[in-house]
């Protein structure tokens, strides 16, 4: 079974899926509306849109034929937590790094 946060990571790692999150986070849209903009089939559309609801990403409410999408962005959080790590990590080599500098300098 993969986890979460690698399911979140694979389904925010393609173009077309990261946009369509960019849609819905400016609010709810039907799923004709977010394949609109797209160059691609709606069946493909609805592919990616599969993958971000797998991932937890995106939840859908059907109306009749209408199916609207609305954004999760639980699973994004979980994956700001992950990369925060990171972040200090860097964080501390860049301050090292120019502590290095400060003193080499301080040295001429």
């Amino acid at each position: 079974m993969v986890n979460p946060l690698d399911r979140t990571l694979t389904a925010v790692a393609d173009p077309t899926r990261r946009a369509i999150l960019d849609r819905l986070a400016r609010g709810p849209a039907r799923v004709t509306d977010i394949a609109a903009p797209f160059r691609i089939s709606l069946a493909a559309v609805s592919k990616h849109i599969k993958v971000l609801e797998d991932a937890g990403l995106v939840d859908r409410a059907r109306d009749g034929r209408e199916h609207q999408l609305t954004l999760n962005g639980a699973p994004l959080r979980e994956v700001a937590r992950w990369a925060h790590r990171y972040e200090r990590f860097w964080n501390d080599r860049l301050d090292r790094l120019e502590h290095f500098f400060a003193a080499k300098r301080r040295e001429r």
